[in-house]
């Protein structure tokens, strides 16, 4: 039941969540690997996961950069921010999680992906600081998180990291 808080009815078992991800993985690589060969932007990869994310999960919304909890109020978590980051506040940062499957207007947020491209030279310290930020923050509630190495270029592998 969409938008309920109840945790019998919305939640995926750990295993059917981790299946979901792997598929659209996979179909990520056979379905749009004219696009990852490519090597777009980041954000170009992410929401095409988030395509193919969708139908494994049915009665959920897969968005990406989604930066709200319920009551329409920025997302935020404690933490540091990175490194060339200005922030005027000290003590939290706004954050925009890659890819969030959820029910909108709830606090019932299933599962929060953070992803790199496979071709990228930043470090991903700060994706796995956000993840497991995301998974502390009690007005959050993330119940899965994920990290993953986006196939991209001639790298045409990747990997899943669960937080």
């Amino acid at each position: 039941m969409k938008g309920s808080n109840d945790e019998n009815c919305c939640k995926m078992a750990t295993v059917e969540v981790q299946r979901a991800l792997i598929r659209a993985l996979d179909q990520l690589l056979a379905v749009d690997l004219s696009l990852v060969v490519q090597d777009p932007s980041e954000r170009s990869l992410t929401h095409r996961l988030a395509i193919h994310l969708q139908p494994y999960f049915p009665g959920w919304d897969v968005d990406c950069e989604y930066n709200r909890v319920d009551g329409g109020l920025p997302k935020r978590v404690v933490m540091g921010a990175p490194e060339n980051t200005s922030t005027s506040s000290e003590d939290a940062v706004t954050v925009f999680p890659d890819i969030i499957v959820h029910h909108r207007g709830t606090r019932d947020n299933l599962l929060v992906i953070e992803a790199k491209k496979a071709t990228s030279r930043s470090s991903r310290d700060f994706d796995l600081e956000k993840l497991d930020a995301y998974r502390q923050e009690p007005t959050l509630e993330y119940t899965h998180a994920a990290f993953v190495i986006l196939p991209a270029g001639s790298k045409r592998t990747y990997q899943v990291e669960w937080r």
